[in-house]
C-alpha cells in the first residue's frame, strides 16, 4: 500500500522547475486523486 493511496492531491509545479503534470503522473502512480494541477512561474 502506498502512503498516497486514496487521498487527493492538489499539484503545483514550477516553470522553471518540474512542471505540474509531471509532479501530477508521479502521484497519480503512488496512488493519490488528482484534483488540481497546474504550472506556475514564481519570479
Amino acid at each position: 500500500m502506498s502512503i498516497l493511496q486514496g487521498k487527493k492531491a492538489v499539484i503545483i509545479g514550477d516553470r522553471d522547475g518540474i512542471p505540474g503534470p509531471a509532479i501530477a503522473e508521479c502521484a497519480q502512480s503512488a496512488g493519490a486523486e488528482v484534483v488540481f494541477s497546474s504550472t506556475e512561474c514564481f519570479v
